[in-house]
């Protein structure tokens, strides 16, 4: 019986392995798994493939094109895994570069392009299931605008023909690009790239046309990466992610690992004192364990060592101070051993010579002040000797001329400020002399390529020319290029690779230009040339046709002396003639039939008595016979139907006593019986609908307890059930489409947890879905078209509505 079975399981197998396709077409389930469609089982599934979800999720607003990752279909489908079945359409010229499997149904997307404010639509034509059913319904995103104003906050802003104008206390505008950024060299066009959310201290090429970066930040882009992180050639983030715990001062690639140094206890998964290997794939620390006492700043490679410098005194099991040499294969400190004095900050390496520089003042067994050579063999200090007056921070090497940056003013035995070219035979400096000056007055890191020297640091002038901490200098003459990123701070790292330069710092903006107090971006987002500049704070902006009105705490604005008041030419930027001349601050400013409003703290405007309101001629500037007489700060006013509605911090106004809010007649300037009467200031009005929308810091308005925010009715001056109880002050509001928009100091706002920007329900008060992310605190928002524009510290978003 055995040998029988035997023999009918030898014809069934073959049998059932020839049939098997059919086989597995007639599983339990037909429309499921019927996979073959020649099988006779085969039932074609029409049911929809729709999209389940994204990340971000559908409908969200984004900032940067790597937040775009990954797509998960209702069920199995092919056709996905192709990036040409993926079409991007809306704000942008977007593409999917690459498409990763995550399983049957989720994929994750590598997006290229360029991504603009709008509306981001993914529709995919090449994804089908089997049996041919086509994607039912799309992806989209809304695309937001992020400028990275400095210096100061965006105060105001107004609008005309297409034209965002923006008043502050800001001294520079430009994109927002985080701690760093892939610069062409040629051009000195920006790569978008995540952005880091902190410092970037070093810079490393992968050898793939991207970066590993280092220093003092959390985040990049939407990711968690603690100090540590790579960006690969396309701008896209990696997923390497070795979690330093502590800052990162240098990087260096070599043969697959990433050597890195710093101040960190902790990196790769495994406990490192202040130096580690990585593995570049894994991101998991090697056995290479050196273990500094104290900080390391810089690493470089040698014939089978790498060479370390920093504050340390014990390093690779020995005594060493401030520099040594490590062995590749053990950690070990091998015999060489120069022997600083103090902090060596950077080393550059040429044949059978070591560069340093630093702090010390004895290296290799000689005086060497702060700059030294020291002899790859012996550890023992050369004869040459520049002999720098301060701390050198940055080396570069080229064709027999070592480049120093640092706080120096005198080296080679030439005064030289910050920068230098020493020649390598005799120690002296060459005749090469950019000469930075301004700003904190430090050169941080310069790289040499192609005949360019590139330098980054703190400065406001090198190579004769007008250059904010980045700057290419002819490698010849010392002269400034053309190439102007112009960062808003610091750069600390430099770093060439394949036509581009990877600059990273403390600067939160690349590519933007100076702008004080005052700026204009075009319908595109894009910063004009109106440039009046203002030398003190503007926070109020009004407009009429062709010129810009300003109020705030300036002396002098487009080119003219003007007294916390003035017009602004919307052509030339230039102050017009009209010149109300008021004794003190401005903050508010609305334009009326023939006049202009104003509220603040003056005393007098236009040669008149006027307590903190007043009504201007739009024409001449002088002060109208409307007076209502507050007696405190005026913050905000709004018009409608012969009404002026008024809100600060004053107590009487119009000749009648009102608690920080009031309606004043626009003809005689007396307060209407409207008095909702508010426990604390009133920074905000907005109308619609017969309602008055109120924010501020009060907790009762219209005879009802209201937290900050409130609608209290035109007629009765109540407040209306519309509560949405805000837990901190709200700076500004806007009304549109049904949805009242608030900025201010809040996390928490109509019963949702929304960080300083928020839109509510005009019926409900609830909060909406909309929810921009914002990282400060907002300080004005206006509403035009489908666009929001809401300004703060250092910061102006643009989202869709």
């Amino acid at each position: 019986m055995k040998s029988q079975n035997k023999f009918r399981l030898a014809i069934f197998l073959p049998l059932a392995m020839g049939l098997s396709p059919w086989l597995m077409g007639c599983s339990a389930n037909l429309n499921d798994n019927c996979l073959n469609p020649k099988a006779p089982c085969f039932v074609a599934d029409t049911t929809p493939v729709t999209v389940v979800s994204s990340v971000p999720a559908s409908g969200a607003s984004i900032q940067n094109i790597n937040e775009i990752q990954k797509v998960q279909f209702s069920r199995p489908v092919h056709g996905a895994d192709n990036p040409a079945s993926y079409q991007f359409s809306g704000a942008g010229t977007l593409t999917v570069s690459a498409v990763t499997k995550i399983d049957d149904t989720t994929y994750a997307l590598t997006v290229a392009g360029s991504m603009s404010m709008g509306t981001i639509t993914l529709s995919f034509p090449g994804v089908v299931a089997w049996g041919g059913v086509a994607v039912s319904g799309t992806a989209s995103w809304v695309g937001a605008g992020v400028w990275q104003p400095s210096g100061g906050a965006v105060l105001a802003m107004t609008k005309q023909d297409g034209i965002l104008y923006l008043g502050g206390s800001f001294t520079y505008f430009g994109p927002s690009t985080g701690g760093g950024v892939p610069i062409d060299t040629a051009t000195g066009t920006l790569s978008p790239v995540p952005f880091v959310n902190g410092y970037i201290y070093a810079v490393q090429s992968d050898g793939a046309g991207g970066w590993f970066i280092g220093g003092s930040f959390t985040k990049v882009g939407t990711e968690t990466r603690n100090n540590l992180a790579r960006i690969n050639a396309d701008g896209t983030l990696n997923p390497w992610s070795p979690n330093a715990n502590g800052d990162v001062n240098a990087i260096l690639f070599e043969a697959g690992i990433v050597y890195v140094g710093g101040v960190f206890t902790n990196v790769g998964g495994q406990a490192r004192n202040r130096i580690a290997a990585i593995d570049a794939t894994t991101g998991l620390a090697t056995a290479w364990n050196p273990s500094a006492n104290a900080d390391v700043w810089v690493l470089t490679a040698g014939s089978g060592v790498i060479y370390a410098g920093g504050g340390f005194t014990n390093i690779g099991g020995q005594l060493r101070n401030r520099i040594a040499a490590l062995d590749t294969a053990t950690g070990s400190a091998t015999a060489w051993n120069p022997n600083a004095n103090a902090t060596v900050y950077t080393l550059g390496i040429d044949v059978g010579v070591i560069y340093a520089g630093g702090d010390f003042t004895t290296i290799g067994g000689q005086a060497r002040g702060r700059i030294a050579a020291i002899d790859a063999s012996t550890g023992s200090a050369t004869a040459w000797n520049p002999n720098a007056n301060a701390t050198v921070y940055t080396l570069g090497l080229d064709s027999g001329v070592v480049y120093a940056g640092g706080a120096f003013t005198n080296i080679g035995g030439q005064p030289r400020s910050k920068i230098a070219a020493i020649d390598t035979a005799t120690g002296l400096a060459t005749a090469w002399n950019p000469n930075a000056t301004g700003g904190g007055l430090t050169v941080w890191a310069l790289t040499v390529s192609a005949g360019i020297v590139y330098a980054g640091g703190e400065f406001a002038n090198i190579g004769g020319q007008a250059r904010s901490s980045l700057a290419a200098l002819d490698a010849s003459t010392g002269l400034a290029t053309a190439w102007n990123p112009n960062p808003n701070k610091i750069v600390y790292a430099l770093k060439n690779n394949a036509g581009r330069i990877f600059a990273g710092g403390d600067f939160t903006s690349m590519g933007g230009q100076a702008r004080n107090r005052l700026a204009a971006l075009d319908s595109n987002g894009a910063l004009t040339a109106w440039n009046p500049g203002a030398d003190g704070a503007v926070y109020a902006l009004a407009s009429q046709t062709g010129v810009i009105y300003a109020g705030g705490q300036f002396l002098n604005i487009g080119g003219q002396a003007r007294n916390k008041i003035a017009a602004i030419d919307t052509t030339i930027g230039s102050a017009t003639g009209w010149n109300p001349n008021a004794s003190a601050a401005v903050w508010v400013l609305t334009a009326g039939s023939g006049v202009i409003y104003a509220g603040g703290e003056f005393t007098t405007i236009a040669g008149q008595p006027r307590s903190n309101i007043a009504a201007l001629d739009v024409s001449t500037g002088a002060a109208t016979a409307w007076s209502p007489n507050a007696n405190g700060t005026v913050a905000t006013l709004v018009l409608d139907a012969g009404l002026v509605y008024a809100g600060g911090s004053f107590a009487t106004i119009g000749g009648q006593a009102r608690s920080r809010i009031a309606a004043l007649d626009s003809s005689t300037g007396l307060a209407t019986a409207w008095n909702p009467n508010a426990t604390g200031s009133v920074s905000t009005l907005a109308l619609a609908s017969g309602l008055v929308y109120a924010g501020g810091a009060f907790t009762n308005i219209g005879g009802q307890a209201r937290n900050k925010i409130a609608a209290i009715d035109a007629s009765t001056g109540m407040a209306t059930t519309w509560n949405p109880n805000a837990n901190n002050t709200v700076n500004c509001l806007a009304v549109a489409s049904g949805a009242v928009y608030a900025g201010g100091q809040f996390n928490m706002i109509g019963g949702q947890m929304r960080m300083y920007a928020a839109a509510l329900d005009a019926s409900t008060g609830l909060g909406t879905a909309w929810n921009p992310l914002s990282v400060n605190i907002i300080s004005t928002i206006l509403v035009d078209n489908n666009r929001v524009y809401a300004g703060g510290q250092n910061a102006l978003l643009v989202v869709e509505k």
